[in-house]
């Protein structure tokens, strides 16, 4: 049983920043770990991934050019770094866990076996 916890979320002005971290129970190797956001009265989207094995990262086309996936092996956690922030951002962001995805544009098309517990990210003047 993999654990995630995320972290980083809150309140920020459209154009800023925030860094979502999210810890990971088991090597960050062994998946591909990655990010879905939920809006009220929306689909849930996938967002974000980064598989273990390659490093090989999805970005979804909503978030390209803005947001940034990165890891720190040693510490089994995986970061978004989140630039430019837009009012349409806001969501609940989940931190998931799963097997290697290929190819990993495919992410968004998945149901990862494992979910965090979300973090709440608004953007809001």
């Amino acid at each position: 049983q993999v654990q995630l916890v995320e972290s980083g979320g809150g309140l920020v002005q459209p154009g800023g920043s925030l860094r979502l971290s999210c810890s990971v129970s088991g090597s960050i190797l062994n998946y591909a770990v990655g990010w879905f956001r939920q809006a009220p009265g929306k689909e849930r989207e996938g967002v974000s991934c980064i598989n273990g094995n390659d490093g090989s990262t999805y970005y979804a086309d909503s978030v390209k050019g803005r947001f940034t996936i990165s890891r720190d092996n040693a510490k089994n956690t995986v970061y978004l770094q989140m630039t430019s922030l837009k009012p349409e951002d806001t969501a609940v962001y989940y931190c998931t866990a799963d097997s290697f995805i290929r190819p990993v544009r495919d992410y968004a098309l998945r149901y990862p076996n494992y979910w965090g517990q979300g973090t709440q990210v608004t953007v809001s003047s």
